[in-house]
């Protein structure tokens, strides 16, 4: 399925290079890992091998893909729910579903609700969840440095 050196998109975290594949024994059980090595920080993920699928892991975008997620960006905000727990809730469920283009909109919506009002800190906490998902995603699709990617997606909102 993957091997080292493979760029992959964990969805509630973001994407990162595969560094390792390890065993570990965790509660009387031995499991095999991937260790995940995030672009940003020195954050590594331990994600078990036989859940991946499960889990919504995929390979990054391309760099063809690129594209339409700044269109994404640019494009109109999409209209969200007055109710802040519905809000949550469908952002959440964007962010979930590991489409960068969802993740896209997410980001897109709260930047540009947070420049009219100020968002409440559970909000806050989603659109810098949202942010490191997008962010590191491009980083390693356009190979990019993480500060340029931040500007080029605060310049296209």
């Amino acid at each position: 399925m993957f091997s080292n050196g493979d760029k992959i998109l964990y969805p509630m975290h973001g994407a990162g290079i595969i560094a390792a594949t390890c065993e570990k024994a965790i509660l009387g059980e031995t499991k095999k890992y991937f260790v995940l090595k995030m672009p940003f920080g020195d954050m590594k993920i331990m994600i078990p091998v036989d859940r991946c699928h499960d889990i919504g892991i995929r390979p990054i975008i391309s760099k063809n893909d690129i594209a339409p997620v700044f269109e994404v960006l640019r494009g109109e905000s999409t209209e969200m729910p007055a109710n802040w727990n519905r809000r949550q809730r469908e952002n959440a469920e964007k962010l979930k579903s590991g489409n960068i283009l969802d993740v896209a909109e997410v980001v897109r919506n709260l930047i540009r609700t947070d420049r009219a009002k100020p968002l409440s800190a559970g909000e806050k906490k989603i659109l810098s969840n949202a942010r490191q998902i997008l962010e590191s995603e491009l980083v390693l699709s356009s190979e990019l440095d993480p500060e340029e990617v931040h500007r080029l997606v605060e310049a296209s909102v």
